[in-house]
């Protein structure tokens, strides 16, 4: 139950750490606060590249928050998660 709200924690400021990143990066970039990429007006280099780095940074941040609360976790429980401790379990079988 624990580790079911820290990890949901965890995913929840990645999201937000990823937001605030891509678009402090687009705007230093000199392009445009508001780039809808589904839009069929907006280049589809800009799309695609907003894209990418929205994908990005999402999986960056979601691994290093997880990873924080997994340790956190581990260093308060003395174990890790279960979830994590069945997939390792899986990884050895």
């Amino acid at each position: 139950m624990v580790w079911r709200v820290l990890g949901t924690g965890a995913a929840v400021v990645a999201g937000i750490v990823a937001n605030k990143s891509v678009t402090t990066i687009w705007q230093k970039a000199g392009k445009g606060e508001s780039v809808d990429p589904e839009n069929p007006y907006t280049p589809l280099g800009e799309a695609l590249a907003l894209a990418v780095l929205s994908a990005a940074a999402a999986a960056l941040a979601r691994t290093m928050f997880t990873r924080k609360a997994a340790q956190y976790y581990e260093q308060s429980a003395g174990h890790l998660p279960r979830p994590m401790l069945d997939k390792e379990e899986a990884r050895e079988a």
